[in-house]
């Protein structure tokens, strides 16, 4: 029987946490790199055993790390992140330019043909990409190198570059998703790049409907319709059924239209998922109830999905990173919070499991198939 592996990136440290198919019983395994935060682990598609770990700490700085062994050991990798030619500036936060500076991988997304390939989202916002399996990291400067690029400025967590969308179909297309500039959009491998953020409408922007400056959180699609996207944005969950050409609002009768992260079923691509939170202020479930919603029609009508997750007093979040899905049947459904658990539903999420309670506040939650 398939089985699968659960990649938790957390505030001090990773664990690898692991179940056969029937994912009832779980192994335990970290933490690794115990203390240091943890951005994103992510594992390959194309190799199970292939793992990149973004750790990072204020004494030391950023370190990637590989493991071969599906995270029986690890050994660090190539740690130069460099802009190409003259960094220039960006806006900050009240509007003065600021040099370019980078800080820390948010994001690895492993190509599904070839473990050695990788792209990592960094902040500043910026895409790099390695061949050699971490070893050295080159940046496709064509995103910052498009116009708006100046303009960009920083979210309440950073000027990160937080989601890369790799098209299972078109190999020269990929979507990214900044905080806080928006969605962008590749056809030629990521050598030239557009704004894809028609339709979103930003409030406290000087230009509510400005091509750039939308605080999009998270953006997916299942790679058999790859022309489908949703997204969790600053206020609005959204969908596109053109490649990203245009959104429409699909918030429907959610309690909350603010939250961070947002999946799609593995083998239905009309169901979505999301965690609604409280307000942009209020990072926490609406009346204290940890809810995920489901949605059956791909957007406007949602389901309130409790069993098995607490209904009072909840004060948790759920990151952007921290939702996952696997590829077995029925459909696994993962999320991690802030308070330190790790859910599992095994049933599409009619009912949620703890795998792990009190770990540190998790940051990213990712599904490895195993053979």
């Amino acid at each position: 029987m398939s089985g699968v592996r659960v990649l938790v990136g957390t505030r001090k440290g990773a664990f690898v946490l692991t179940a056969d198919g029937k994912r009832e019983k779980w192994e335990v395994s970290g933490p690794h790199f115990g203390g240091w935060e943890i951005y994103h682990v992510a594992g390959s598609p194309a190799d199970p055993s292939r793992l990149y770990a973004s750790q990072s700490t204020g004494w030391f700085g950023q370190v990637i790390q590989r493991s071969d062994d599906g995270g029986a050991s690890w050994r660090p990798m190539g740690n130069e992140f460099r802009y190409e030619g003259e960094p220039g500036t960006h806006q900050w936060y009240d509007g003065t330019p600021r040099p370019w500076e980078f800080n820390r991988v948010w994001h690895f997304e492993p190509s599904p043909v070839d473990p050695d390939v990788v792209y990592a989202g960094v902040e500043d916002a910026a895409l790099f990409r390695t061949g050699d399996g971490g070893g050295t990291w080159e940046e496709l400067p064509g995103l910052r190198g498009h116009g708006s690029g100046p303009d960009w400025q920083p979210g309440a967590g950073g000027m990160c570059l937080h989601t890369v969308v790799l098209d299972p179909v078109d190999a020269g297309r990929m979507y990214v998703a900044i905080s806080a500039a928006g969605v962008f959009k590749t056809d030629d491998a990521g050598k030239t790049w557009r704004p894809a953020n028609q339709g979103l409408r930003t409030e406290g922007i000087p230009d509510p409907q400005a091509e750039v400056g939308h605080c999009v959180h998270r953006i997916t699609m299942h790679p058999s319709r790859p022309d489908v996207l949703f997204m969790q944005k600053h206020w609005d969950v959204m969908r596109s059924d053109d490649a990203g050409e245009s959104w429409h609002e699909i918030s429907g009768d959610l309690p909350s239209d603010f939250g961070f992260p947002i999946a799609v079923h593995a083998h239905e691509p009309d169901t979505v998922y999301v965690v609604p939170i409280k307000s942009d202020s209020e990072h926490y479930p609406p009346e204290g109830k940890l809810r995920v919603y489901r949605s059956r029609s791909g957007g406007n009508e949602w389901e309130p999905l409790t069993k098995g997750l607490p209904q009072s007093h909840c004060y948790v979040n759920v990151l952007r990173d921290a939702m996952a899905v696997d590829s077995l049947d029925p459909c696994g459904i993962y999320f991690g919070t802030t308070g330190g658990q790790v859910y599992v539903s095994s049933d599409e999420g009619d009912g949620w499991t703890p795998i792990v309670r009190d770990l540190p506040a998790v940051l990213s939650v990712e599904v490895q198939a195993l053979p």
